[in-house]
């Protein structure tokens, strides 16, 4: 697997701790104005501390931020996850986006910032099982892994043989249940 998916580290550790099993997406800058599309459906994360804001999550993965920011290389992408999208959905209602609060570490108002930023107001919540690689793999950083962009090709492949999900099937199905139920259409 060579595709990757640019992620703030303090979400891609929720994730990878199986905190939680979502992702919310509007789309980088370089992405034009269609925003963020779906073009994976497995991707390894790619942990980056572009545009990640302490303020933007809940006061217990702010501490997590704390301890994850001074150990992060500007060199070295260190890649340890991989992940398979499930579920997703386009939100185009911020009362939906915010019935998935508890769901996640971000706070209402990162949800409602990347809701309304941009021509649309929506954003894409994809619902992802998240499997853990058997060892982590250090990759030099490219130049063309910067940037305001959801999706890097990396130089190599990273073979995914022997990675294990983070969460066990009734756990993960719990929390795509959670997710489905609060996205779920209102009955009249």
């Amino acid at each position: 697997m060579r595709t990757a998916f640019k992620e703030w580290a303090v979400v891609v550790n929720a994730l990878a701790r199986g905190d939680q099993i979502l992702i919310l997406r509007k789309g980088g800058i370089s992405e034009g104005p269609g925003g963020f599309q779906l073009e994976h459906e497995r991707f390894l994360f790619f942990p980056t501390l572009f545009h990640q804001q302490r303020g933007s999550v809940i006061p217990s993965a702010q501490i997590l931020y704390d301890s994850l920011a001074p150990a992060f290389s500007s060199n070295v992408v260190r890649i340890e996850c991989f992940a398979e999208v499930v579920d997703w959905k386009l939100i185009e209602t911020l009362g939906a986006a915010l019935r998935l609060r508890g769901q996640h570490i971000w706070r209402d108002e990162a949800v409602r910032e990347k809701f309304e930023t941009g021509s649309a107001c929506s954003v894409y919540a994809m619902a992802v099982r998240v499997f853990r690689l058997p060892l982590p793999v250090e990759l030099p950083m490219a130049a063309h892994y910067g940037g305001c962009k959801s999706w890097v090709e990396l130089g190599t492949n990273i073979s995914r043989d022997g990675a294990q999900p983070v969460l066990t099937d009734r756990e993960f199905n719990a929390k795509l249940e959670r997710f489905e139920q609060a996205l779920a259409p209102a009955e009249v």
